[in-house]
């Protein structure tokens, strides 16, 4: 389980802060593919050493078979770097990524203009796997959508109460970044991307869903060295060097897909890289 320190006010944990000057691990995006994640801990545990930062790019939940496995596995391979002497609890990041985002949006559904075009469109992205994973059915978000607010609202409390029931994954959704970056401000994290036309703070929600614009850009992100991201919107791309770095293997969206964890010194000079 996350420790309630690390559970700061929502103001002061958009944009993480990577203290210190050693590697970087950046992981893309897993989607529910729990054997993978497992695997790629194994080999990570081994490489990693103290002074190393770890951040997950987001994208855990959705599309996968596997969810509730997967995020109990990060949990887990969390505690067992932070008990490593030397590490410190901040040297393990997770960024919010477009099926957190989806998540969240849809335990408050009861809100939302058209719950139904809206409950449509992100099952059709991904997040059906979600809400079968903590118990729930589309069919009867479906159908609350239609009977009123208070029916829809008791199905998200339902899928909310289902959170709970799992040791840290309602603390997990809670301390999410939208983005990190090195104490240098040479290195941005992401999950899917930035609108190079607007500066950090003004982002909103091109975090997760990322900006064509992005896609056409071929120098650095304002000031910064390197831009790393987890996720490619429109199709699983690996990019390890350049000023806009990929690592979206299609772990869990494609059949066959990859995970990938690529090390980085603080220039974005690939150390290694991990593809399971």
């Amino acid at each position: 389980m996350i420790p309630p320190a690390t559970q700061r006010p929502a103001e002061a944990r958009l944009i993480a802060n990577l203290a210190g000057g050693g590697r970087i691990w950046a992981i893309g995006t897993i989607h529910g593919d729990a054997d993978r994640a497992a695997a790629l801990h194994r080999v990570l545990f081994d490489k990693f050493q103290p002074g190393d930062r770890i951040v997950y790019l987001g994208g855990y939940m959705g599309y996968g078979p596997r969810i509730i496995d997967t995020i109990n596995e990060i949990l887990t391979f969390r505690r067992r770097i932070i008990a490593i002497p030397g590490v410190e609890l901040s040297d393990v990041v997770f960024l919010r990524g477009a099926q957190e985002e989806m998540w969240q949006k849809l335990l408050q559904l009861q809100f939302a203009q058209g719950p139904r075009s809206v409950l449509t469109w992100m099952v059709e992205h991904g997040a059906g796997a979600t809400i079968a994973a903590y118990g729930g059915r589309v069919d009867e978000g479906m159908e609350a959508s239609e009977q009123g607010v208070l029916a829809l609202t008791r199905w998200t409390n339902n899928l909310r109460q289902s959170v709970r029931e799992w040791d840290g994954h309602s603390a997990l959704m809670s301390v999410l970044h939208h983005a990190a970056v090195t104490e240098d401000g040479a290195l941005l994290f992401v999950h899917a991307g930035v609108d190079p036309a607007r500066p950090l703070d003004a982002q909103v929600d091109h975090f997760w869903w990322g900006s064509p614009s992005l896609e056409s850009q071929t120098g650095p992100y304002q000031n910064f060295t390197a831009l790393i991201r987890g996720y490619a919107v429109n199709g699983p791309k690996i990019q390890v060097e350049g000023p806009i770095i990929t690592l979206d293997g299609g772990c869990g969206r494609i059949k066959d897909g990859s995970l990938l964890a690529a090390c980085l010194d603080g220039s974005a000079r690939l150390l290694d890289l991990i593809q399971i």
